[in-house]
């Protein structure tokens, strides 16, 4: 599933995984949420609504990776590597198709999130490939949007 990240003007397109954590983010869009820097790799910052839990892990990850920190809930962009692991309860929700260094810019950043047009879905099944569980099992299916708020 695609999503479009909003930041200063700039569309940032993004492929969700096709998981569980994932379905539960996408159901909370449209959002906006204001990202701050951490450690100099990542932007995060609190979700609206609660995250099915994650077990505890150590794993490496890519730039681009956006991942959900279960116990906040937050989000994280991740935009530089720093060599180091993640290492606590979290979820990898996807990945940045193109244009990561845009969350590296100084201060924090608000970022309007929202699924992408259906006709945009259909365009890039190479990226669903890419990320762990795919997501090409997941498209032409919208999930339910709820109360979402859009600001």
């Amino acid at each position: 599933m695609k999503i479009h990240l909003t930041l200063d003007g700039r569309v940032v397109p993004a492929t969700l995984a096709d998981t569980d954590a994932a379905h539960a983010f996408a159901a909370m869009l449209p959002l906006v949420i204001t990202l701050h820097g951490l450690f100099g790799r990542e932007k995060f910052g609190p979700l609206p609504g609660a995250m099915p839990p994650a077990e505890h892990r150590l794993q490496g990850y890519e730039v681009g990776d956006i991942v959900c920190w279960s116990a906040g809930p937050d989000l994280a962009i991740l935009h530089a590597q720093d060599g180091q692991a993640l290492s606590g309860g979290f979820h990898v929700l996807g990945r940045i198709d193109a244009g990561a260094e845009a969350f590296g810019a100084r201060g924090p950043l608000d970022v309007r999130i929202e699924l992408a047009d259906d006709d945009e879905d259909e365009d890039d099944e190479e990226g669903a490939a890419a990320l762990p569980g795919g997501c090409a099992g997941y498209r032409g299916r919208k999930p339910s949007i709820g109360a979402a708020s859009a600001s």
